[in-house]
């Protein structure tokens, strides 16, 4: 993946796809994200009518993250860097560590992850994400 990260934006948007994978504490974080950071999700199966976060909204979701998920995974598949704005694609997967819905704790959730980036002084002042998951059953 070397060379998909010569812009440092890119450097930027891969470390922390990799520190939310390991489910990062919020100080590491904090690393990465402008504090105006505003996170939109758009529709999907597991947020139907989408939703907005600001920073610390997105912080605590990642917090419940850690009791949902037993691990996760981001793979960037491709990274392109205009300015201030870095597109990514990915792929996702995490193991359930809890039942959601109907699925039991170590079903394990997969998803295509369009995820568009804007910086701010190196840092991610807007994300926004358009998760296409696998069926969940």
């Amino acid at each position: 993946m070397a060379h998909i990260e010569e812009h440092p934006n890119v450097r930027t948007a891969v470390s922390y796809h990799e520190a939310v994978a390991r489910l990062a504490e919020p100080a590491e974080l904090m690393e990465f994200l402008h504090p105006e950071m505003v996170h939109t999700q758009l529709p999907n199966v597991l947020f139907p009518d989408g939703l907005v976060r600001g920073l610390a909204e997105s912080l605590e979701a990642l917090g419940r993250a850690r009791t949902l998920l037993a691990d996760q995974r981001y793979e960037v598949l491709t990274a392109v860097a205009s300015g201030d704005h870095v597109a990514l694609e990915v792929t996702w997967s995490g193991t359930l560590a809890a039942p959601l819905g109907d699925l039991k704790a170590g079903h394990v959730l997969r998803a295509r992850i369009a995820v568009f980036l804007e910086f701010r002084d190196g840092k991610i002042v807007a994300q926004r994400n358009y998760d296409c998951y696998e069926r969940l059953t």
